[in-house]
């Protein structure tokens, strides 16, 4: 192979991954999730990265008290975060495949979502 080639056939392959990275990128920016408590008193979203968007409360949620409506807000914010990290690492996943990159990535998510 000749240096042309060479040269071409490497501007192809940083033209696929910055394509990729571009990819991941606004797959990540859509990711996020919602979850509601088991009696649908509290709605929560969050974004990709777990941080809090959205809470939602029902009129059903005023016949709790205080604390319990707290612990509840704080469940079902946990529940949307794991789906949101479950959403993330497959998005990962699919941009890395699985191996040490993802592990690093996705070694800090609850176990339930490594891989």
């Amino acid at each position: 192979m000749d240096a042309a080639q060479w040269l071409a056939d490497y501007r192809d392959r940083l033209e696929r991954i910055a394509h990729g990275a571009r990819q991941a990128q606004e797959n990540l920016r859509q990711v996020g999730a919602t979850a509601s408590s088991p009696r649908g008193e509290v709605t929560v979203s969050v974004n990709a990265t777990g941080a809090l968007e959205d809470v939602k409360l029902t009129p059903m949620a005023r016949k709790l008290e205080a604390h319990a409506l707290a612990e509840l807000i704080v469940a079902t914010a946990r529940e949307a975060q794991r789906l949101a990290s479950g959403r993330m690492a497959e998005v990962m996943a699919g941009y890395l495949g699985d191996g040490p990159a993802l592990a690093e990535i996705t070694q800090h998510l609850p176990s339930e979502v490594r891989r």
